[in-house]
């Protein structure tokens, strides 16, 4: 089945379809292309930076459903689909698992209901919710999440576009306190500590309206240790580095170990877990 894309809503880019652009996508208009050109022009690698970013959702997913049990995922930040998508990594590990996404363009929820479908024994739901509104999205989510058992909250290259005045470490705290023990916190964000050229990156965001503020280790380490959660080994940890052996050959984009360096993904990644006991 085909889907006609919706007209533009604006001369402006959203990171959401420059993301897009970067994985090689079609769902993205003229201003998301001419701004993701400039800045794969200033950072060459920004699209094995995205992909990287999202070939490490896949496996901390995978390592969620098969090593920890977790049946449940709420996602933020989704952004346009790109197969696989986190409900069917999960649904893959187990048909059961239930998904919800949660992102505040109306247009990347429009092809998320399109070509998004789960499996018949799980289920998949779909949000219009800003991030920064995270009670919305939490009151929203519990029509198909069970919250008194463990839940898995991916915020995946989602936190860098939430500059300090939102209280981004709020926003978090608020997600992860509605969590039992057994969820779980799954987090890239990007960061100039690998390479500095990406300062470049975040003034071409900045050009087109969106926000984007690059944070260090510590900064990332705090969104767990605030939170109480326990950072599950490697720790933090460039995208590229976070257990690459968890590798799926149907997630579709493999690459031989140890072949992308940091320096070329400028993102850090983490999983923490909420602790039982």
């Amino acid at each position: 089945m085909s889907h006609q894309m919706p007209e533009s809503t604006g001369a402006k880019a959203h990171s959401a379809r420059m993301y897009d652009y970067f994985l090689g996508g079609k769902t993205n208009y003229g201003p998301d292309r001419q701004a993701a050109a400039q800045a794969m022009a200033a950072f060459p690698n920004v699209a094995t930076a995205a992909r990287e970013n999202r070939e490490f959702m896949h496996r901390a997913v995978r390592y969620l459903a098969r090593e920890q049990g977790i049946r449940q995922f709420l996602d933020i930040g989704t952004g346009i689909p790109s197969a696989p998508n986190l409900h069917q990594v999960a649904q893959r590990e187990n048909p059961t698992c239930r998904v919800v996404y949660a992102d505040s363009d109306p247009i990347v929820l429009a092809y998320a209901r399109a070509l998004m479908s789960g499996t018949p024994e799980g289920a998949t739901d779909y949000i219009e919710a800003d991030a920064r509104d995270p009670k919305r999205i939490l009151d929203h989510a519990r029509g198909t999440l069970d919250f008194d058992r463990p839940v898995a909250l991916s915020l995946v290259a989602l936190l860098h576009f939430i500059g300090d005045a939102d209280d981004p470490q709020g926003i978090v705290r608020t997600l992860v306190d509605a969590l039992v023990p057994g969820s779980a916190l799954i987090l890239s964000h990007g960061t100039d500590e690998l390479d500095l050229t990406l300062r470049k990156v975040v003034d071409i965001y900045g050009a087109q309206g969106i926000t984007v503020q690059l944070r260090g280790t510590e900064d990332v380490r705090e969104f767990f240790t605030a939170t109480g959660l326990t950072l599950v080994e490697p720790g933090i940890v460039a995208t590229c580095d976070w257990r690459p052996e968890m590798v799926d050959s149907q997630d579709g984009m493999r690459r031989p170990p140890g072949s992308i360096s940091p320096e070329e993904v400028g993102c850090w990644a983490a999983v923490g877990l909420k602790p039982t006991a």
